[in-house]
């Protein structure tokens, strides 16, 4: 796994580990046991402050995502089914209330917006298809 900072994006650099950890995480990038790098060599690869990744690192375990054991790492936890389902709906409501705000600011009106979502489904499925077969 590989983590990618941004100091331009706007968002927090504890926020952006959390996010590309977790999504290594649900995509199954890191699976259950895989140990994660110290918090004092993920800083230093990254080179920022110690105390950003254990924020990071911290959010994680609060979610559910990772156990840290004193002395030994931080570590994956096995993905709860319900844990999984919560966080991929989640960024389903992010991504589609972005959507929102920017139709909202093209003064696109609803059908316009479901038609855009359903070729958007249509081609979703369609690569889905392609891929089972």
């Amino acid at each position: 796994m590989r983590v990618v900072l941004s100091n331009s994006s706007g968002v927090p650099l504890y926020q952006q580990i959390k996010e590309q950890v977790g999504t290594a995480i649900l995509s199954g990038e890191l699976v259950q046991g895989s140990a994660l790098p110290s918090v004092r060599v993920l800083a230093r690869d990254l080179r920022i402050s110690v105390i950003t990744t254990t924020r990071a690192y911290a959010e994680l375990a609060a979610e559910g995502f990772i156990v840290t054991v004193p002395g030994k790492g931080a570590y994956v936890l096995p993905l709860d089914s319900a844990l999984v389902r919560e966080q991929l709906l989640r960024r389903v409501e992010d991504g589609l209330q972005a959507a929102l705000d920017a139709a909202l600011l093209a003064r696109l009106d609803r059908d316009g917006l479901i038609q855009i979502l359903d070729g958007l489904l249509q081609g979703g499925y369609e690569y889905a298809s392609a891929q089972e077969g």
